[in-house]
């Protein structure tokens, strides 16, 4: 091939190429000025790269012209001007602005409910271009009655007049849906009873996937248990299985420390310092274990362990039982026992009934009016709500109220006393912004009784109360504290806060009304070993001023397992 024809395949191939890329144009014109200024309101693409995507274009807008209400629309003609270009002309018509809908005596009216319509006997009229809407969100309503897979269809289609038009609707129903498995993925052992109480998801019930996966959302406030991803649902022609996908999160934490040595008098082993231990569904229960010890250093010691088994034999009702020893030195101790049944009624609410008794004994020579030994026993009623936040590692309860009332008497040497006690313990935090926030607390009690022993008394005062104060050195018949902290979160691990407390408390034996103050700073940070805790805090008194030597800091670290 010489250069010349080399040069005229080349120039011509060029060509050939320019010619099959150009891209086709379109116009549409309707059959007046007003209908062509509705179809360039409505908008429709105006370059293609071949033909088939031009025709797709005018279906397109024919149908969105038609769901405005332009049911006549049509396609006259589609001419070729050039190579280029092609000019289409539409037919619309008058625009129907409602359609009347009429349906049989099987069609569940409260549906409408759902839909902006206005409706008479037999049949309902809403607006044309909220025709599609409407009718997907009445099929959606169909099918969370339990038909997943029914369908709606409008039939029998007329014009009525000018700018109605009238239909009959089908309703294509199959046979309801139930949930006939629940099977769970990830943490297979996760609690049934959590599964049909706590969930509130059950085999036999009509089948609902969006309320099913509201339910499954109610893992957020549960701390042992987190949602991989959305349930999902295989359907077979007789059954219906549910699965969900639930992992197994670690929340059993230890905070404390421990130290022993020998008594020099008695050759006795004594222990010191605390140990706070949790211990939560370990047992793929649900169940919860607490263990707590502690010996201060004004020679006081507590012990305390307790239980809580909720949702027994899969009911909504639980129990709880424990056992509080308290000592003072070598004046008093108190043993107190205690048993609840609680009813949960769902996620954030519990309310309680129960009973408790106290053996104390007088640990001196000789009994005073005081100081005596008794027994005391109780009926007791509580209310418990928990609002959660655990996707916050550092709050992960933003509002906790806890309230209880007794009624029972004291048996001693001296006779019986009735006697009444009210217990209330709540917080709040206030999320001012993702890095602000103020959290406050109120805890008190109250006892009433004609006349008191000193070993009956409430003991306050410390880290988890009034904080720049000796641990339950304040004794009281009524008492009540208020903390408060304004919290700066420095990063997702670590925050500054502030100490500010405030209490009032009375006590008849020594005929004392006082009120106490707190003041002081702290800072927590979130490690790989647990919550990391130093608190700086000095208390004082209406009559006694503030000093630093009185000052008291508080160190803890709660590892997580």
């Amino acid at each position: 091939m010489s250069n010349f024809q080399s040069f005229i395949f080349l120039f011509l191939l060029i060509l050939s190429h320019q010619i099959f890329s150009q891209s086709l144009s379109l116009k549409i014109e309707g059959e007046n000025e007003i209908k062509t200024k509705v179809i360039d309101s409505v908008g429709y693409a105006k370059s293609f790269n071949n033909y088939v995507s031009l025709e797709n274009e005018l279906n397109k807008l024919k149908n969105q012209l038609t769901r405005l209400g332009f049911i006549d629309t049509s396609i006259d003609s589609i001419l070729k001007k050039n190579d280029t270009l092609f000019n289409a002309h539409l037919f619309l018509g008058e625009k129907v602005k409602r359609i009347r809908i009429q349906y049989g005596g099987d069609f569940n009216t409260e549906l409408l409910n759902f839909i902006n319509h206005s409706s008479s006997e037999g049949y309902f009229e809403i607006a044309i271009a909220e025709l599609e809407n409407s009718l997907s969100t009445l099929n959606s309503k169909i099918a969370e009655q339990g038909d997943p897979f029914s369908t709606l269809q409008l039939i029998n289609i007329t014009k009525y007049n000018s700018e109605l038009i009238s239909s009959e609707l089908k309703v294509v129903t199959n046979q309801k849906r139930r949930i006939d498995k629940i099977i769970v993925k990830g943490y297979e052992k996760f609690p049934q009873s959590y599964t049909k109480r706590f969930l509130k998801l059950r085999t036999g019930k009509t089948f609902n996937l969006n309320e099913i996966k509201k339910k499954v959302e109610l893992l957020e406030d549960l701390r042992f248990a987190n949602k991989i991803k959305d349930p999902e649902v295989l359907f077979t022609k007789d059954s219906t299985t549910l699965y969900l996908y639930i992992e197994k999160a670690r929340i059993n934490n230890f905070d404390g420390f421990l130290g022993f040595g020998t008594n020099e008098n008695t050759n006795k082993i004594e222990f010191d310092g605390y140990l706070d231990l949790r211990l939560v569904n370990n047992l793929n229960y649900g169940e919860t274990i607490n263990l707590f010890y502690k010996s201060d250093e004004i020679d006081q010691q507590t012990f305390r362990v307790d239980t809580d088994l909720p949702y027994l034999f899969g009911s909504p009702v639980g129990i709880q039982a424990g056992l509080n020893i308290f000592r003072k030195d070598t004046t008093f101790s108190n043993a107190k026992q205690y048993a609840k049944i609680n009813y949960l009624i769902n996620a954030e609410h519990r309310i309680a009934v129960g009973i408790s008794s106290t053996k104390s004994t007088n640990l001196l020579d000789n009994d005073t009016s005081i100081l005596n030994d008794y027994t005391s026993n109780y009926y007791t009623l509580g209310y418990t709500y928990t609002k959660a936040q655990f996707y916050d590692p550092l709050f992960p309860i933003n509002f906790w109220l806890d309230f209880s009332a007794g009624l029972g008497d004291r048996e001693n040497d001296l006779g019986n006393q009735s006697q009444t006690v009210f217990n209330l313990d709540t917080y709040k935090i206030f999320n001012l912004n993702p890095k602000n926030s103020i959290y406050t607390r109120l805890n008190g009690a109250i006892l009433t009784s004609e006349d008191y022993l000193d070993n009956e008394l409430f003991r306050f005062g410390g880290i988890n109360s009034i904080r720049g104060f000796e641990e339950n050195s304040l004794v009281a018949n009524l008492y009540g504290v208020i903390n408060t902290e304004y919290r700066y979160r420095l990063s997702n691990g670590i925050y500054i806060h502030s100490v500010l407390d405030a209490a009032y408390f009375e006590n008849q034996i020594t005929d004392t009304k006082e009120k106490l103050f707190g003041f002081g700073f702290g800072l927590g940070l979130l490690t790989n070993a647990g919550l990391f805790r130093l608190n700086y805090s000095s208390g004082k008194s209406e009559n006694r001023q503030f000093r630093l030597s009185d000052s008291k800091v508080h160190v803890s670290l709660t590892a997580t397992f």
